[in-house]
């Protein structure tokens, strides 16, 4: 009687352990992915950066054309009185995107008459992302009142000739002789999160700088939003 209590007390003792190593198992498996997704919405590391193929400061960007949300097709070159462009990657999802879309739109609104204004494109791939689809940006450039174009790379190739990696992800450009040169690459300023508490305007001293004559002072900031969305290759 005693052998076969201690068989059953060893097989108790030992399921009990299988069980608590399952759910050790289970736990960290789920730390794991809610770290992963918190990865997914950080500053991009420095190797993230070099491994970027893109445009660099003083590259000059090729023009395209993508629709609009009204369905008309947009080129830099319609802008023949612009003194450069604000080309920033965003779209319907990522919260920080969306947090920073009155940001967008106030910059749009300032610098449109001196010369800068905003062009904005969303670069994920509606199979990965269903929320922006052509006709969600549509609702959402209607719903937000955007003053600025927002365009559609149905062909995925736009965001990654720039070497665009996240939403918001901007990139600065001034009209010279040879183009439409890259100045400025990075975020719009020093806190995506809360517009109420930037306290360096990375972006906007960047056009100031532009529109005084001057070099940009501080050419390369890390963008900090959701990584693009696109099929893995």
């Amino acid at each position: 009687m005693k052998t076969n209590f201690l068989k059953l007390a060893t097989l108790a003792a030992v399921t009990t352990l299988f069980v608590a190593c399952q759910e050790t198992k289970e736990k960290e498996s789920t730390a794991e992915a809610e770290v992963t997704t918190v990865k997914e919405v950080a500053m991009a590391d420095k190797e993230e950066i070099n491994m970027t193929k893109g445009y660099g400061i003083g590259d000059v960007a090729t023009d395209f054309k993508l629709k609009d949300v009204n369905g008309e097709m947009v080129s830099l070159s319609d802008y023949k009185d612009a003194k450069g462009f604000v080309v920033i990657f965003t779209c319907n999802t990522c919260p920080f995107a969306v947090a920073s879309e009155d940001r967008i739109i106030a910059l749009d609104k300032k610098y449109k008459e001196k010369g800068y204004p905003v062009i904005a494109i969303n670069p994920n791939d509606p199979e990965v992302q269903p929320d922006d689809t052509f006709e969600l940006i549509q609702a959402k450039a209607k719903e937000k009142g955007f003053t600025f174009p927002y365009l559609y790379d149905a062909s995925n190739s736009v965001y990654a000739s720039y070497g665009a990696t996240k939403t918001p992800h901007v990139y600065l450009l001034k009209k010279e002789d040879k183009g439409n040169v890259v100045k400025y690459i990075g975020a719009i300023d020093d806190n995506v999160r809360n517009g109420d508490a930037v306290k360096d305007q990375f972006l906007a001293k960047a056009i100031d700088e532009l529109l005084a004559g001057k070099e940009v002072s501080v050419k390369e900031t890390k963008a900090i939003g959701c990584s693009v969305k696109q099929k893995k290759a």
